[in-house]
């Protein structure tokens, strides 16, 4: 009797361990991975002179790792940790948020605009810390080092629109004319390359502030721009094109107005968001823009859930591209931890050193081919010599009120400015 119960107890035991394996299994691993994360920096203009972009972008980011740790149980099975400081729009923040991002053990790090990328990417090269940049310049990734854009960066989209203008709008004989008013930093000084690079190959003449090179230049915190218009207006422009961010386009768009300046006026994708058209009001009615993901709203697989962390989280940011595109910069960090546990395992990123950028870079981003990012721009994907991840933007207009899709997705080619020997200069 004994050995009979024995072997049935066996057996109980038997079954129970084999039926409970496949639930083991499923909670992938379980406790062996509690309380073991992974390390994102991330850094926004949350205060100071962008904030109007700053602030959606770093909820849009919050947001969507809360969604990931909290829904999907993390990447792999490992919550993400954020390691978040607010640069205030202030360069001189930068070397000490990297170092501090460093130092806490991050795998990467990301900006929201190029201008702070710009500040943080000789450290981020000399060290090999990966950055990835929301909104870039070609500055940050010409040559290609160890920063990477999100998004076609500022060139691009002076390309794209100058582009759609010749082929859809221009009516007129000879060459348009196009004065550019830029941003003085990364945000402004990338359509001024792409400018250079391409205005003769295009058939454009730039009106240049004088020398060659040399745009219509504005500050971040620009209260009027009547003198530089006035100037602008005299050269009788064809277009207006503005590169920049909300506030400042929005003040240069009602100046050109009350000047009266018949033009054709157009925004970079760092100023065509839903606070230009709040600041601007009816003047931004006819104003042409470019951006890189989809409209609020658009029947895409993210939309949903984007939509309603935001409305719980902060409706405030309804219908912001910037909001999107911040919630997207995340899903794509994600992605690129996912990618690289998947490929070295999670102990080649645990301890955030040298070696974890180096797995990050070569397991993760450079292992990226057509992410979707759930639909809410472009795929994502690694080109050998080209650090942008994703190519695609769309031309815009507003239009009684509403921003119209005017075109469908643009590819943007690369271009290896670093064969013109006047860039970065």
């Amino acid at each position: 009797m004994k050995i009979k119960k024995l072997l049935i107890s066996s057996i109980v035991c038997i079954v129970l361990i084999i039926t409970t394996l496949p639930l083991m299994t499923a909670c992938g691993g379980g406790a062996d991975k509690e309380g073991k994360t992974i390390k994102l920096g991330i850094t926004t203009p949350s205060t100071g002179k962008a904030a109007e972009k700053g602030r959606p972008m770093e909820h849009g980011q919050k947001d969507a790792i809360a969604y990931v740790n909290a829904e999907l149980g993390g990447v792999e099975g490992y919550k993400i940790e954020i390691v978040w400081r607010d640069n205030g729009y202030d360069a001189a923040q930068m070397s000490n948020i990297v170092r501090n991002f460093m130092d806490e053990g991050c795998v990467m790090f990301s900006t929201s605009s190029s201008a702070m990328m710009t500040a943080a990417m000789g450290l981020a090269n000399q060290y090999g810390f990966p950055g990835l940049a929301a909104f870039s310049s070609p500055n940050l990734y010409r040559p290609p080092q160890h920063i990477y854009g999100q998004l076609p960066d500022y060139g691009d989209d002076f390309l794209a629109f100058m582009n759609y203008y010749l082929d859809e709008v221009w009516q007129g004989s000879g060459k348009p004319k196009v004065a550019i008013h830029a941003l003085n930093n990364s945000t402004g000084k990338g359509a001024i390359d792409a400018a250079r690079a391409f205005a003769d190959e295009m058939g454009i003449t730039i009106l240049w502030d004088g020398a060659e090179g040399k745009a219509f230049e504005h500050k971040a915190d620009t209260i009027s721009e009547m003198e530089s218009l006035t100037r602008i207006k005299a050269l009788n422009p064809d277009v207006l094109y503005i590169s920049s961010t909300p506030a400042p386009t929005a003040l240069i768009i009602k100046n050109a107005r009350e000047l009266g300046m018949n033009v054709a006026i157009a925004s970079g994708h760092a100023g065509f968001t839903s606070k230009l058209f709040e600041l601007a009001g009816a003047d931004s009615e006819g104003v042409y823009g470019v951006f890189p993901t989809v409209s609020w709203g658009d029947d895409v697989p993210g939309m949903d859930k984007l939509m309603e962390y935001c409305g719980a989280n902060h409706p405030e940011d309804a219908g912001n591209g910037d909001y999107i595109t911040g919630w997207a910069q995340s899903l794509i960090m994600i992605k690129i931890v996912e990618t690289a546990i998947k490929n070295a395992g999670y102990d080649a990123l645990a301890a955030g050193d040298a070696n974890a950028w180096a797995v990050i870079e070569n397991e993760g981003i450079k292992k990226l081919v057509n992410y979707l990012v759930e639909g809410l721009h472009g795929p994502v994907s690694y080109s050998v010599g080209d650090n942008r991840l994703s190519k695609s933007v769309r031309v815009f207009q507003v239009v009684n009120g509403k921003v119209e899709a005017l075109t469908d997705w643009i590819n943007a080619p690369v271009v290896k400015y670093e064969d013109f020997e006047w860039f970065g200069q």
